[in-house]
């Protein structure tokens, strides 16, 4: 969101409170906290980006029940600290990359093992990904194996 937007959405949340108040028109308080019932009704809840918003957006679309949710969080958790360890592997390459190219003379060595660790952490991930999916489609069923499809299809749902 750009950041010169946000004073705009204060003040609108203040007026729609202030509307619901019983208030016509402008509100003169200022207070820019939402309500909590406006909270609610918008979906925004409390925390951290992880796998909340992922979850939330795949159990309504999916239709999904309390179990698979578990289940579900479970499996995006562990996707999620996979590509966090492969963000990391990659740092770690380029700075072997680095290295490699930064003295009087090419280091062979380092960059080809900047390379192997690049290879390794996209193997370790390609099988996270591939396990992940065959969780998910032993947690589906056959309705929402083809949404969830759709979805990856679409682009609307990346992997």
């Amino acid at each position: 969101m750009y950041p010169g937007f946000i004073p705009h959405w204060k003040a609108r949340c203040a007026q729609r409170r202030a509307a619901h108040a019983g208030f016509g028109g402008r509100h003169e308080d200022w207070s820019y906290a939402m309500a909590p019932d406006d909270e609610a009704a918008l979906g925004f809840g409390g925390g951290h980006f992880g796998v909340r918003r992922p979850l939330r957006f795949l159990a309504y679309k999916l239709g999904l029940d309390d179990a698979q949710v578990a289940e579900l969080a479970k499996i995006l958790d562990e996707i999620k600290t996979e590509r966090a360890q492969a963000a990391v592997d990659h740092r770690r390459a380029l700075s072997a990359f680095a290295d490699a190219i930064s003295g009087e003379t090419f280091d062979e060595a380092k960059a080809g093992s900047g390379a192997a660790l690049r290879l390794q952490s996209a193997e370790r991930l390609k099988g996270a990904v591939v396990s992940a999916l065959g969780r998910l489609h032993r947690l589906l069923e056959p309705a929402q194996r083809e949404r969830l499809a759709y979805l990856i299809r679409t682009g609307t749902l990346s992997l």
